[in-house]
């Protein structure tokens, strides 16, 4: 049997930075919360970041929303994390596991999340990683725990064990979250729901795709067909 959308667990959160998206996307109710980042930021076009994350934050009041920090140093990383943080309660700050010269950002979690700062950890791949992670931060504090499933499954390593460790390694911290970032395809957020984790991060390429979900597939098999035939005749294709 087919699983429906109804039947998840999961917590779809819309991964974007355009305004106008962001804005239909709130509509659905079936996403329960935003998460951006400074990569989907410049491609978007966003130019002041401090103008569009207050912009989203008027738009979404009622789900939680992931700003990103986007500095090299750790004491800057945390002065911008304290000042995203006062924007709104709904404000996950992000946090990168390490700087771009590889040093892990363990003891700026620590003292964030212990500051009653609610964190979501990102660009984590490995499980010695999510093990540090979880006993820097705070236990009394919610977090969330950012696992790029997709990027992992790009090396040719099978996402779904690699997350289920991932998974039990949280299992003592009952305010931990964790999230599958970077889905390749829609059947990841169903491969993300058995396995227990919490939330997923889907692009607007992927939330297109939820209205095939039960699809029929001698049906889809047609339309393929229809649309082959159809693109060739467009092009004026001849065999001489």
């Amino acid at each position: 049997m087919t699983l429906q959308l109804s039947d998840l667990n999961i917590h779809i959160f819309a991964d974007g930075a355009d305004i106008k998206g962001i804005m239909a996307i709130a509509q659905n109710p079936l996403i329960k919360g935003f998460t951006t980042n400074p990569t989907l930021m410049h491609k978007a076009g966003v130019e002041n970041y401090e103008k569009f994350a207050r912009e989203v934050l008027e738009i979404i009041t009622d789900r939680p929303v992931s700003l990103e920090v986007f500095a090299d140093e750790f004491d800057e990383m945390e002065r911008q994390a304290l000042r995203i943080s006062s924007w709104g309660e709904n404000v996950n700050v992000k946090i990168p596991v390490t700087n771009t010269r590889g040093e892990p950002a363990f003891d700026l979690i620590h003292g964030l999340s212990h500051q009653g700062v609610v964190l979501n950890v990102t660009a984590i791949m490995t499980h010695d990683q999510v093990r540090h992670v979880a006993t820097a931060a705070s236990e009394s504090v919610s977090l969330i725990v950012s696992v790029f499933a997709g990027r992992v499954a790009d090396t040719g390593v099978d996402p779904v064990p690699h997350m289920r460790i991932a998974k039990e390694i949280l299992s003592s911290l009952p305010n931990a979250k964790l999230l599958w970032a970077s889905p390749r395809e829609l059947l990841n957020i169903f491969q993300a729901n058995e396995i227990g984790c919490d939330i997923i991060t889907v692009t607007n390429d992927v939330l297109a795709k939820l209205t095939l979900i039960g699809k029929d597939l001698d049906q889809y098999s047609l339309e393929t067909v229809s649309m082959f035939y159809s693109d060739a005749a467009a092009a004026g294709y001849t065999i001489d």
